[in-house]
């Protein structure tokens, strides 16, 4: 038996070795997480370096139509000269329309140009992944930042990283407009008839004109052609989708199109809120795969707080520059058709050219809190600050987007509030459904059928549901036109049920 003063002193030799063990203890966990923060670092690190890459590869392409343009023309140009005498006397107008071809380049090449000055980069493009490819971290290049093209022929494209912006997002319409001199180094072989503007507006920075101490290249030494990197021709490719989508968008030619696809949609919201004028705040809606912001722009012109979301660089760099950049209506001259032979009525046909804007989207009328936000949208709106958020969520030619379908429209269900309405319409090309060297692609590729019956589980019901025909960035005088039958929705998420 011991004594209690026999147990204090037993209690006291053993209280160093404790406080060493205690001790030993802290500093391990505090080891374990330096290391794991640590691990983080470099990890956020590794992601910034592969979006500088990324973007950086993007510009480039935009930097390389003029060139992949021209190489294109010039095996136009062989081919004709392979004619014998007597052929070429029965086009003798082909030589002046190669001359013309070359001009409809040097003018889109200038409007790309102008496009890329008022550009700044939201992040350091000087980054590189250097002391990083070795790491055994789990982000790999090649897995996370694929280059996607939408809807085949109609090429819309998207950069599949899992970067996100959603804090960098900014209102187009919560500032005075403010000019902003956009000179840089002139385009070395551009049109001469091309207007040079050289003042632009800018709403409040733009909205992609991010604030980052660390984005040392907003000299625009990036447009530095020294610095300019070759890229495959398919990323050249995505320049001139980008191109096409201007017209569907923002060019008077586009209107057809936009009244297939955007029109039911407006009227559909408009006839789901009819008193959102006499409310003191106005109803909220988002837009995934907002594209060039010409929806998202319309939506907010009703009267709601819009928001759209884009994931695309191609698409995002454009946005910014005819929502924040434009000073007049149909200010700027582009060629779009220019990049085919096929399919052609008539070489005017072939070469016309399409003005844009075809409205001055600071003067369309948009409502206070119109904003665009660049980031992946199940990362970006994922966040537990955005659920129940949103009184309309508005997809178009968008769902089919996704690696998981599911997880879509479970984000989609979540963000919106109990009674919100999620309109839908777009085709189901899924985008990652013939993708080829990627074992570890994921596609979950639903039918119409199943996708409703998703959508049930996570507590929509639909309220209509018709088929609409309509086309996708399609040359409307082409002897080719690929229609779409689109399945367009109105579902409603049901409230939840208090006991």
């Amino acid at each position: 038996m011991i004594s209690s003063s026999e147990m204090t002193e037993t209690t006291t030799a053993q209280a160093p070795e404790t406080v060493t063990a205690v001790a030993t203890e802290t500093e391990m966990s505090r080891e374990r997480d330096g290391e794991e923060e640590e691990k983080i670092r470099r990890q956020k690190k590794l992601e910034e370096a592969l979006e500088a890459k990324s973007l950086r590869r993007i510009i480039s392409a935009y930097l390389n139509y003029p060139e992949a343009a021209e190489e294109d023309l010039k095996k136009w140009e062989r081919s004709y000269r392979k004619l014998s005498p007597a052929h070429k006397a029965l086009v003798p107008h082909y030589a002046l329309k190669f001359q013309r071809l070359r001009r409809c380049i040097s003018t889109n090449s200038y409007f790309i140009f102008n496009m890329l000055q008022a550009f700044e980069p939201p992040i350091d493009l000087s980054q590189d992944l250097d002391g990083y490819e070795d790491s055994n971290l789990d982000c790999a290049p090649h897995e996370k930042y694929v280059l996607d093209e939408r809807h085949d022929s109609s090429c819309q494209p998207a950069l599949t990283n899992n970067s996100t912006h959603e804090e960098e997002s900014k209102s187009l319409h919560d500032s005075e407009l403010q000019k902003k001199d956009t000179n840089g180094p002139s385009p070395n072989n551009y049109s001469e008839d091309a207007r040079n503007n050289d003042d632009r507006y800018d709403c409040d920075g733009g909205h992609l004109n991010h604030d980052h101490a660390n984005a040392s290249l907003s000299s625009h030494d990036w447009l530095d052609p020294s610095l300019q990197t070759h890229v495959p021709l398919v990323d050249v490719d995505k320049v001139r989708c980008i191109i096409r989508n201007i017209v569907r968008d923002w060019a008077a030619e586009g209107q057809r199109e936009r009244d297939q696809c955007y029109k039911p949609i407006l009227e559909e919201l408009d006839s789901l809120f009819p008193d959102r004028q006499k409310q003191s705040t106005p109803p909220s809606c988002l837009v995934p795969g907002a594209g060039l912001g010409r929806l998202a722009l319309e939506i907010s012109c009703l009267g709601f707080i819009s928001q759209g979301n884009e994931f695309s660089y191609y698409m995002m760099i454009c946005s910014s520059f005819i929502l924040n950049y434009a000073q007049v209506p149909n200010e700027w001259t582009i060629y779009p058709w220019i990049h085919s032979n096929c399919n052609s009525l008539s070489d005017n046909d072939q070469l016309r050219p399409v003005s844009i804007p075809d409205i001055h989207p600071a003067s369309a009328g948009i409502t206070e809190g119109f904003s665009m936000c660049g980031g992946d949208f199940v990362e970006v709106y994922n966040e537990s600050c955005q659920a129940g958020m949103w009184d309309a969520v508005v997809t178009c030619f968008f769902i089919d987007t996704a690696h998981n379908i599911i997880e879509y429209i479970e984000t989609i269900s979540k963000i919106l509030k109990d009674g919100g309405v999620w309109i839908n319409l777009g085709p189901l090309l899924y985008h990652f459904a013939d993708t080829y060297g990627h074992d570890n692609e994921m596609s979950i590729e639903l039918s119409l059928e199943d996708v409703k019956r998703v959508a049930s589980q996570y507590g929509f019901e639909i309220e209509k549901e018709r088929t609409i025909e309509t086309t996708y960035t399609t040359n409307p005088r082409s002897m080719m036109q690929n229609r779409y039958y689109t399945a367009f929705w109105t579902m409603r998420k049901k409230c939840a049920i208090t006991t």
